[in-house]
């Protein structure tokens, strides 16, 4: 029954965080679309009011956004709940920020515009892995 309990991810949240609000708008209907728990945010600094709040399972970050950007979101988030996995979203190829975002604890990362499937897949794959490091914890 442990396999089946570690690939059950039919009820996990996400958080999405992007300042251009159409894009939001759009990624948030295709994954509600799709029956998965969605919240929006516009904002790094909203992000982090949030994950305080009502802490999400996964959440995809844009990685250049007015105020605080990716970056540092991302730091701020793993301070708060190093357990929620982060993927960083960026239509700008830059390895410089992928490094540091990974080195920062970022999941994985997405170039923008994102296709809605490859995403699913890797919503997946971050809330399983929070599931393995959550029960890893525990048994410490």
């Amino acid at each position: 029954m442990k396999d089946k309990e570690v690939t059950q991810v039919d009820e996990f949240s996400v958080l999405l965080v992007d300042d251009e609000k159409e894009f939001l708008e759009t990624l948030l209907k295709r994954l509600r679309k799709r029956r998965i728990k969605v919240t929006g945010a516009n904002s790094g600094e909203e992000a982090i009011k949030i994950v305080k709040e009502t802490p999400p399972d996964v959440v995809v970050l844009d990685v250049r956004m007015q105020g605080m950007d990716g970056i540092q979101t991302l730091a701020e988030i793993k301070k708060i709940r190093p357990a929620i996995e982060v993927i960083m979203l960026t239509g700008h190829a830059n390895l410089d920020v992928a490094v540091e975002g990974m080195d920062l604890g970022a999941f994985d990362y997405l170039m923008k515009p994102t296709d809605v499937d490859e995403l699913l897949y890797k919503l997946e794959d971050a809330f399983k892995r929070k599931i393995i490091k959550e029960r890893q914890t525990k048994s410490l």
